[in-house]
């Protein structure tokens, strides 16, 4: 691949987000080619042995037909599918190379290292040395640009302080003491498979108590049910159905609400299915609810944490899992100049400020993923969101 060739369209990232824009972008006719390794964030940066907590059916990537969906997979692979039955990840991550071998078989398997505006085309330098243009560019950098952490480990470097989405391979932990930061599905399912792999843990945790989402009924739905809470992507309710299925309405909500209902809606809460697990392995001492860290000092290799209880802890590591903070500051694979013309919500900063079909502030540039919800709404933070940002972005781009 050389600089003089032009694409239609160039997708930055090759998770849920960029596959599903690409299969449909595709079928329209236009001349589109996804960079990077195929769910590589979901392989790579996530802990062996976890499991989707949306449902399986909230889980399928999109293409025009929908007919690579999970199901499909499950069904080819004679893998179990139900609603109710965690997905772990591994079937996950092949589900989503199997969906790019049906839709993008010509995928450049190489990370954009800079992307740059040339007059009326972008120009993507790649890691392989070699480079390509594009009319257009669609970043679906997915969470690894965004990982929030709490102000008080903030400078601390791995691998004594480590985001919840740098961490894989969790065997190396055994025998170390961990003490793991939030109050979320990520948090608490980090923990339990860490105290199987052999390590002595800890929860640290603002909130009071922890939550739990509700066991899934075992028996179908009734009309009078669906009527009365009816269920998309996000879960049951017509609050979940205007935040998941209606994007479109979303973004016409004031700006500081969105950002709001965002930050704030489905908050940190375990699912069913690891409760038992994780009260059986944690006892009190073990769970630090209600508190926060408000200092870590270095004593040795280790860290001595300070919490707002008045209490301490010593770890030789911390896992923040802490959620992200969408910024478009982190863009770092957009060169300087073009960076800086990407507007934000917070002008300079925030999250990217977007029109309707997903564009930025700069012509033919989209942002689809967690990047756009709060244009868009909490369903963008999930692979249930991908269809609609796939449907709306790919009529919109060149061909």
């Amino acid at each position: 691949m050389t600089g003089t060739e032009v694409l239609d369209t160039a997708v930055v990232g090759a998770g849920p987000y960029g596959l599903s824009v690409a299969a449909h972008a595709k079928a329209r006719g236009s001349r589109t080619r996804v960079f990077g390794t195929p769910m590589r964030a979901w392989a790579e940066h996530m802990p062996l042995g976890m499991k989707l907590k949306s449902e399986p059916w909230a889980s399928h990537l999109s293409d025009p037909r929908d007919q690579y969906t999970l199901k499909a997979y499950c069904d080819l692979e004679g893998l179990p599918y139900a609603h109710g039955l965690p997905t772990p990840i591994e079937t996950f991550v092949d589900y989503g190379r199997w969906f790019r071998q049906q839709t993008a078989p010509d995928l450049h398997e190489t990370d954009v290292l800079r992307v740059d505006r040339e007059g009326s085309v972008f120009a993507l330098a790649l890691a392989d040395g070699s480079s390509v243009r594009a009319r257009s560019v669609v970043l679906a950098a997915g969470f690894l640009p965004f990982p929030r952490f709490p102000q008080a480990l903030v400078g601390i470097e791995a691998p004594q302080v480590l985001h919840s989405s740098a961490v894989n391979d969790l065997s190396g932990f055994s025998g170390k003491r961990i003490t793991v930061v939030g109050a979320g599905q990520a948090a608490i399912e980090i923990a339990v498979l860490l105290d199987d792999a052999g390590a002595d843990v800890t929860l640290v945790a603002r909130t009071g108590a922890l939550a739990w989402n509700n066991l899934p009924s075992d028996r179908p739905a009734t009309v009078w049910e669906h009527v009365r809470r009816p269920e998309n992507g996000l879960g049951p309710g017509y609050y979940n159905i205007v935040l998941g299925s209606l994007p479109k309405l979303f973004r016409r909500m004031p700006r500081g609400y969105r950002m709001e209902v965002v930050l704030r809606t489905l908050g940190p809460e375990g699912s069913w299915w690891i409760r038992d697990r994780f009260e059986k392995s944690f006892d009190a001492e073990h769970v630090r609810t209600g508190t926060e860290i408000t200092s870590a000092k270095p004593e040795g290799d280790a860290l001595r944490l300070e919490l707002s209880d008045g209490r301490e802890l010593v770890a030789d590591h911390v896992i923040a899992a802490t959620g992200f903070d969408v910024d478009v500051r982190r863009f770092t694979m957009l060169g300087d100049e073009l960076r800086g013309q990407v507007r934000g919500m917070r002008g300079s900063y925030g999250p990217p400020v977007l029109g309707a079909g997903f564009n930025s502030s700069v012509p033919g540039l989209f942002v689809v993923g967690l990047a756009s919800a709060a244009t868009f709404g909490p369903s963008m933070r999930f692979v249930f969101g991908s269809a609609f940002a796939a449907r709306t972005v790919a009529p919109r781009l060149p061909r």
